[in-house]
């Protein structure tokens, strides 16, 4: 093969996967409105919360979510590489411990398995911590972040966790359960964590993750 054509195959399948979703992707997730759905919505989406935070793999554990939940035919992630780059700010700086002539990259993904893109990361690490084999492999491939530097053998340190959506109303709890109610429009951003990875006790990566509706399985409105 022409290694032009070799090249560009990875940057071809990139495309082709964010083709792919897009579709899907716009579709805002419906649910059920009733109370007790939306108490599973809650409990899903903290059992998630939760998994996240008791593991040091992000891309490990939305292999097994995706997986346990039946959200697609193989349960498997992919990162789809997006456009553009984000220089470091000073609060990345120094939860990387590194200058302003240290050398940063920025990378910015969807995480997706099968056509429902789990969590979209922005992340910025610093290829000197890492391997040219894997610097090589996040520059020109779909393999997660979290695959990639296996090897390292890495601690996850979370920095923040927000639920960014609750689905029981305001005020719940004081009122009797609604006896019908409307369908609920889940959001596109559910969960956000901030974490930095560390290898060795040294911090090589500092991670935006804004985990999406399409955690969450499809329910039929009732």
């Amino acid at each position: 093969m022409r290694p032009d054509l070799r090249r560009a195959i990875p940057a071809l399948s990139m495309a082709a996967g964010l083709t792919l979703i897009a579709g899907a992707a716009a579709a805002q997730t419906i649910w059920p409105g009733d109370f007790t759905s939306r108490l599973e919505a809650l409990a899903l989406l903290q059992s998630l919360n939760a998994d996240l935070l008791s593991h040091d793999s992000a891309t490990a554990t939305l292999t097994r979510w995706c997986g346990d939940h039946h959200l697609a035919a193989a349960p498997k992630i992919i990162a789809l590489q997006e456009a553009g780059d984000a220089p470091p700010d000073a609060q990345v700086l120094q939860a990387l411990k590194a200058g302003s002539d240290t050398p940063v990259r920025h990378r910015r993904v969807k995480l997706a398995c099968g056509d429902r893109v789990l969590s979209e990361a922005d992340n910025w690490y610093l290829p000197g911590k890492l391997t040219a084999e894997m610097n090589h492999t996040l520059a020109a491939s779909t393999t997660p972040f979290g695959s990639a530097v296996k090897a390292l053998n890495f601690q996850r340190r979370t920095l923040s966790a927000s639920l960014l959506f609750n689905p029981l109303p305001a005020g719940w709890d004081l009122s009797p359960p609604p006896t019908a109610a409307e369908p609920m429009t889940v959001p596109h951003q559910v969960i956000q964590h901030r974490a930095v990875l560390t290898a060795a006790g040294e911090p090589f990566s500092y991670v935006i993750e804004t985990y999406t509706d399409k955690v969450l399985p499809d329910r039929p409105a009732r």
